[in-house]
């Protein structure tokens, strides 16, 4: 019978190493790729995934909001997230205003977050109308955002009234401030009933649930892609949004 051949001792610790740095280099590899590739990142703070591949987030609120404390929103920070920018519902249909809009407006300022003014559409009121109430409840100074028109309901219209009523509070807003607006709206509204009509004014548009970015066939500004965050100083869930650009593409969307 043939003798067995000795293994050294110093074979099994070199391969032993040898594995054991191989697995340290997997591990390494793969939180590096994780950090580096993965198009979200879950933060507890938060409470949700947030796209790691912007450098510009934000919120937007309301009076479902209720009181907010502006300078806790400012202040939190979790590792590179910090929120930049808030969108503030103003109006709504031709006479009515948000009850909470001039204490966010003005403490939001106060607070070092960069602000901008919304409306809520209703495509079964005058489309002029609307935009007198958000011009009489707004005032834009420079280094706001330019005003926005949330449309996302259709109040039984047609596609063709609500693309008439849009495109006239838009061009009363942008006449009157001298700023293009920014349209708001989900990817399912843009494509049933705005269309192509509207492709020239910038857009945020809300998507959820999307790992890379909005499905939409055109250029977008911000994307609102969850309506479940959290953030110290407000109570309640809050809508989250990223803004698609640097520093230097986001101060040139400001009013100047």
């Amino acid at each position: 019978m043939p003798k067995k051949k000795k293994i050294n001792k110093k074979t099994y610790w070199v391969q032993g190493f040898i594995l054991i740095i191989i697995g340290m280099l997997c591990y390494l590899g793969y939180e590096w790729w994780n950090t580096s590739f993965r198009s979200f990142k879950f933060y507890d703070e938060f409470g949700i995934e947030i796209p790691n591949r912007y450098n510009i987030h934000g919120i937007d609120v309301s009076r479902y909001q209720s009181n907010i404390q502006w300078k806790l929103v400012k202040d939190m920070k979790v590792d590179d997230i910090q929120l930049h920018f808030a969108f503030i519902k103003a109006t709504e249909g031709v006479g009515n205003q948000d009850k909470f809009f001039n204490r966010n407006w003005s403490r939001a300022k106060d607070a070092g977050v960069v602000r901008g003014a919304y409306h809520f559409f209703l495509p079964s009121k005058s489309g002029k109308q609307q935009a007198e109430n958000f011009i009489r409840t707004v005032e834009i100074l420079p280094g706001d955002l330019p005003p926005v028109l949330d449309v996302e309901v259709t109040n039984r219209q047609s596609s063709k009234i609500i693309r008439e009523r849009v495109k006239e509070w838009l061009e009363t807003v942008e006449n009157y401030y001298g700023i293009t607006p920014i349209l708001y709206t989900n990817i399912d509204f843009y494509n049933r009933h705005l269309g192509d009509d509207f492709d020239e004014y910038p857009l945020w548009i809300a998507h959820y649930k999307q790992k890379e970015r909005p499905r939409i066939h055109r250029n977008w500004h911000f994307w609102q892609h969850s309506e479940e965050g959290l953030v110290n100083g407000i109570a309640g869930q809050v809508d989250f949004n990223v803004f698609n650009g640097d520093s230097a593409d986001f101060k040139k969307i400001l009013v100047h």
